[in-house]
């Protein structure tokens, strides 16, 4: 799969989430190439602005769509890595802040 192709399918899955990518569409098939690059490397998508482990059990939570997500959606109304965004984000009716790692550290 290419990125543009990713990139046609979650286009269609945002909207269905109630969301959209980020309307940059540069960046977006950045972040989207680095999601193939560690599906290839890993076996699994996970997020392209997180360190992977290289263990699917142990980075469940940042497989893409992350399980943060939501939450930064809808506190801050983009998610991480800013593939997810809102409508009100992607208009700028809303301040793009820098997201906070929600993801606890390993002890």
């Amino acid at each position: 799969m290419t990125a543009m192709e990713l990139y046609n399918v979650l286009q269609e899955y945002a909207r269905r989430q109630g969301m959209e990518l980020n309307r940059d569409r540069e960046f977006v098939l950045d972040i989207l190439s680095g999601l193939l690059t560690n599906e290839s490397r890993y076996g699994y998508r996970s997020c392209p602005c997180r360190l992977a482990s290289g263990s699917r059990e142990y980075d469940t939570d940042i497989v893409c769509p992350c399980v943060y997500r939501n939450d930064d959606v809808k506190e801050y109304g983009s998610c991480y890595c800013s593939l997810y965004v809102s409508t009100d984000w992607n208009q700028e009716k809303i301040e793009h802040r820098i997201i906070p790692e929600r993801r606890q550290k390993p002890k």
